[in-house]
């Protein structure tokens, strides 16, 4: 049996991959064909990059119905799909937020009544019209903009683990920046991939402790968080995940991770329960049977509190 570790850099971050079988050269051809189409698909979904084909959606489709490729639909409607399910904490319509609270281009700071009013006029998938027998994609008003930052990793790692079970690979382990991790089949004499999720405030990484360990095979783990990217004003701290629902950053969960068969859909339904919090555990109760959730909230008197339905958590 042999192992083949291949990584590449792509959408701001980096994707790693361990593949098990017998034909390396299969192997390492197999990885390589995976990571060329998530460097495509990074070209793809750069909301920044002016060429990219976000970009020209961004640009084009307040005007008339774009054509877009098939695979990007696919995660559009995905993307709607998830929206309705999770009551609209999941949205890709939030850049107009972002650019708002001053987190794509700054300074960030707390914007006036009449500026948000004005940003959340343009959010909403509602606004955002998908005709699925030509693969358009149309906006209803001026300022509607797409992002595809809280889903594309997942869906990156789930297109790769495709082409490498169309490629006969039996096991591998995908991850995006760690924030979504992909396992196809097991290693080798073991039932499952053991992944951990580290605490939030677990500094400095040689202190890294784990929160809870995700036991994955054939299906995607992904992770989302609140910290990172935040400002301070008044005496309140603001992060860059946005409600769209309020127009404002989210507050109800410092962490989030979703377990499901789909990449694209546990890393929506991870950014969704960090907005929503315990409310969007039930919804995704609701809409996936025996989905496993994590999520760590801020309890009484800031004590935080884990709410776990079904990984597996460190004994006291």
């Amino acid at each position: 049996m042999k192992t083949v570790s291949l990584a590449r850099n792509a959408m701001a971050t980096r994707f790693e991959m361990v593949l098990h079988g017998d034909d390396e050269p299969g192997l390492r051809a197999a990885g390589e064909e995976a990571l060329d189409e998530i460097s495509e698909l990074s070209a793809q979904l750069n909301y920044y990059d002016p060429s990219s084909e976000v970009s020209r959606i961004n640009a084009g489709a307040v005007l008339e119905p774009m054509p877009v490729e098939p695979g990007l639909f696919r995660l559009l409607q995905e993307a709607k799909r998830i929206h309705e399910l999770s009551g609209g904490a999941f949205d890709i319509t939030v850049a107009p937020l972002m650019r708002c609270w001053g987190f794509v281009d700054g300074p960030s700071c707390v914007p006036d009544a009449e500026e948000l009013a004005k940003a959340r006029e343009c959010v909403g998938m509602n606004l955002v019209n998908l005709e699925a027998e030509n693969f358009t994609v149309q906006f209803d008003r001026p300022g509607v903009k797409i992002d595809l930052g809280a889903i594309g990793k997942g869906f990156a790692v789930e297109v790769a683990a495709e082409i490498l079970r169309e490629a006969g690979v039996e096991g591998a382990l995908i991850h995006g920046g760690t924030s979504s991790v992909c396992a196809i089949g097991s290693p080798l004499d073991e039932d499952f991939w053991i992944t951990a999720i580290e605490h939030p405030d677990a500094y400095p990484p040689a202190h890294k402790t784990v929160m809870a360990t995700a036991l994955l095979r054939d299906e995607t783990f992904s992770v989302s968080a609140g910290w990172g990217i935040k400002f301070e004003e008044d005496g309140f701290s603001y992060g860059h995940v946005m409600d769209p629902r309020s127009g404002r950053p989210a507050q109800c969960a410092l962490l989030a991770a979703v377990a499901l068969p789909s990449g694209m859909s546990s890393d929506a339904w991870s950014t969704a329960l960090l907005v929503a919090g315990e409310a969007g555990v039930a919804a995704l109760g609701q809409a996936v049977v025996g989905a496993r959730s994590l999520m760590l909230l801020s309890g009484k008197d800031s004590v935080l509190r884990l709410a776990n339905e079904g990984f597996d958590l460190p004994e006291e």
